[in-house]
């Protein structure tokens, strides 16, 4: 699952590595700690020479409320075990919340890192993951605009495609790992005169070998906290320790007054 990426903000670089045009004016500043509820820029197929802010968590157009869909698992139901050698259907296009914009909807979602952690601790003994060369790279998203029947208001929001776990997913002892797309294949998934059969065939696990993981402190887990210093990597060794009073802040933050009424339980509708 991937629930939690860095997106930096550097326009140039953006605009030189996607092809996108400088936007007229700067919508979403540097993240590091993009959590379920916050905007990103991302690309889309229907403007694909803009960088456009939307709402990570994904709702459907039909759905009645909003329903903060984290992920698309690739394999649908099929793939239970997680094989990382899975060949077989992708049941994305059997799942209704997602089987329209997987052939019409797609987008790029772009990244400079993402978090993860092992299937049973989670972001308790977190990882930032980034590519060894420290490049851009995007995320294979699915978006859709929503409007609210109650207030009219429209929210236009994306979800990443999951897939088996690659290499990288595998070391830190995760289950699965977010569609990162080749780039020779980013401009095949905006390209929706692409045949469907051609954009399963893109569903695959990225390899591994490319990137790195770094154990971070656990102040990730919290999504309040944005900052450069979360990608800071820390002794394993002494993670543990470290983390000891991050967690008690967290539990108490957790507790009454402070949290935040607006803010989305962060693994609300995930699907993984």
């Amino acid at each position: 699952m991937c629930g939690r990426f860095v997106q930096i903000i550097d326009i140039e670089t953006l605009v030189k590595r996607l092809g996108v045009k400088h936007p007229e004016q700067i919508s979403v500043q540097s993240n590091f700690n993009v959590a379920p509820g916050d905007f990103a820029y991302v690309i889309t197929n229907n403007k694909p020479n803009e960088l456009q802010a939307f709402q990570f968590a994904f709702t459907p157009s039909w759905a009645k409320k909003k329903m903060y869909l984290i992920n698309a698992r690739a394999e649908g139901d099929m793939n239970k075990d997680n094989d990382p050698n899975y060949s077989g259907e992708m049941g994305i296009l059997k799942k209704p919340s997602f089987r329209t914009s997987i052939k019409s909807k797609r987008c790029l979602v772009i990244a400079s890192g993402y978090y993860e952690g092992p299937e049973v601790e989670k972001l308790d003994k977190p990882y930032y993951i980034s590519k060894k060369k420290d490049e851009v790279f995007c995320f294979a998203g699915i978006w859709d605009t929503w409007i609210d029947p109650d207030t009219g208001k429209v929210s236009n929001t994306f979800g990443i495609i999951t897939v088996a776990p690659n290499s990288i997913s595998q070391q830190i002892g995760h289950h699965r790992s977010p569609l990162i797309l080749d780039k020779k294949d980013e401009n095949k998934w905006l390209d929706t005169s692409l045949p469907i059969e051609e954009v399963l065939g893109l569903l695959k696990p990225y390899p591994g070998e490319e990137f790195k993981a770094e154990a971070i402190s656990i102040r990730v887990k919290n999504p309040r906290n944005k900052g450069r210093d979360l990608i800071i990597p820390i002794d394993a060794n002494v993670h543990s320790e470290y983390d000891i009073s991050v967690k008690q802040s967290l539990k108490l933050q957790g507790m009454g007054q402070n949290k935040r009424k607006d803010e989305p339980p962060p693994q609300q509708g995930s699907l993984f």
